[in-house]
């Protein structure tokens, strides 16, 4: 039997497994153009920390609704991430960090 989650503590594992897969994909990155300790550090840190948090959060979830708020999490950082380093984002990267967004919302919504 699974207990529910306060709100802070599923936002800090959401971050947590969505920052993990982006750290891990940036060691996977700088591993592509030469292994490095680094980079292979890197991919385990992220995947490790990806890997705890959802195992909490799915002791407390469905899977698809889990899947999908990770999915969102990631999608809001790596938003956030471009923005904040001067990268532009296209009309067509806004609307379909959007449609991500207003997909998870119908999905929590209807059950």
């Amino acid at each position: 039997m699974s207990l529910p989650l306060p709100l802070g503590l599923l936002f800090v594992l959401l971050v947590t497994a969505a920052g993990g897969y982006a750290v891990a994909t940036i060691g996977m990155k700088l591993a592509s153009g030469s292994v490095t300790a680094f980079a292979l550090f890197l991919v385990m840190l992220g995947m490790a920390a990806a890997a705890v948090a959802e195992i909490i959060l799915l002791r407390n979830a469905e899977l698809p609704v889990i899947y999908l708020a990770v999915i969102v999490t990631e999608t809001l950082l790596v938003m956030v991430y471009a923005a904040t380093i001067g990268e532009t984002l296209s009309l067509s990267q806004l609307s379909g960090g959007l449609l991500v967004i207003t997909g998870f919302s119908l999905v929590c919504l209807t059950g």
